[in-house]
């Protein structure tokens, strides 16, 4: 994008500039989407000033992929948060060649960069933590610093160490929550302090799991959890991703007063049992172009607007995976409805 283009966006100012984005007489904000859009796996959403930030999975010399964009529409691929992984992470979890599933937020004056280390099917895997006063690369004082490992698992555990997520409750207790496969996701309570783990001896509350059927498992992961309207919101992806275009990967919601559980969909079913609400999923006749939505995060933006971001692999291009974005509608029933 043109420097006098970006300098223009910007002097519209904030609240017009989502509110064009969302705008349904320009078509779904989805529809509008350009720039470096792949590839996408996993994002989280933040923003600084008049600056949306993403952040996605990367791989080798390109670790945390970044992208940058004005008006949530233009989004332009930045240079990775590192170029080789940190010592700890090399050691604890040998073969990785990775940062997935990240995740940010701005606690204490610095923005916290959670991410996962794993290798492909396996619960040995761990969650590092780098900060950051700034996400502006041009800034005087931008840098990230690691800050270590925050949990780990392994074989003689339960549940998976990766695709974390940070919340602060009502009460400003800290927590992260995270988990795929195995029993799936887990809620820690963090000292708020460290980003760490409060009582590293505590055992993590189970809040979603899908019991696995006779034929295999029954897949569930990518955790992101949402305070609204008295209620606590988990959003999480079943089924499979990574498959490209057989991906059949989508999201459910459930909703609890406490965030520690249990959380409900609409119609009651627990999130324990592979209960949930459906909140984003591709057409069940495998005929829209882009398939496996999941893996979603979440944005509050200042002006009151929430919007959802997530990937999808895209059947026009090879199933790569890339960023889609949707404003989020909350209806007179109380439940989020994903307009994309």
């Amino acid at each position: 994008m043109k420097l006098w283009a970006a300098a223009a966006l910007l002097a519209i100012g904030s609240a017009s500039i989502a509110q064009d984005a969302a705008s349904p007489s320009n078509g779904s904000l989805n529809s509008r989407l350009s720039g470096d859009l792949v590839p996408t796996h996993d994002p989280v959403i933040a923003r600084e000033g008049n600056i949306y930030h993403v952040f996605s999975t990367g791989h080798g010399d390109r670790l945390i992929e970044t992208r940058t964009s004005p008006d949530l529409v233009h989004w332009t691929a930045g240079d990775p948060i590192f170029t080789s992984l940190p010592d700890w992470a090399k050691q604890a979890i040998p073969g990785s060649n990775g940062m997935w599933a990240p995740d940010i937020s701005h606690v204490n004056g610095r923005y916290r960069l959670y991410y996962s280390v794993s290798t492909f099917g396996s619960n040995r895997s761990a969650i590092g933590l780098a900060t950051s006063p700034t996400l502006d690369p041009k800034a005087k004082n931008y840098g990230w610093r690691d800050e270590g490992m925050v949990v780990m698992s392994t074989k003689d555990d339960d549940y998976n160490a990766i695709d974390p997520n940070f919340i602060i409750d009502r009460t400003g207790r800290h927590w992260l929550t995270l988990g795929s496969f195995w029993t799936g996701i887990k809620l820690f309570e963090l000292d708020p302090k460290t980003g760490k783990p409060k009582d590293a001896k505590a055992k993590p509350f189970s809040i979603a799991r899908r019991p696995a059927p006779a034929g295999g498992p029954a897949p569930v992961e990518a955790p992101f959890i949402i305070d609204h309207g008295g209620y606590y919101w988990l959003m999480v992806s079943y089924d499979y991703c990574c498959k490209g275009v057989n991906s059949t990967y989508y999201t459910v919601i459930g909703r609890s007063k406490e965030i520690t559980g249990p959380y409900l969909g609409k119609d009651g079913s627990p999130m324990m049992e592979g209960g949930g609400t459906i909140f984003l999923r591709a057409d069940l006749q495998e005929q829209q172009r882009f398939r496996g939505p999941g893996h979603a995060g979440w944005i509050h933006d200042r002006d009151g607007r929430d919007y959802v971001v997530y990937h999808a692999y895209d059947k026009q291009a090879n199933g790569a995976p890339t960023l889609r974005i949707a404003p989020v509608q909350w209806g007179a029933d109380g439940w989020p409805v994903a307009q994309y």
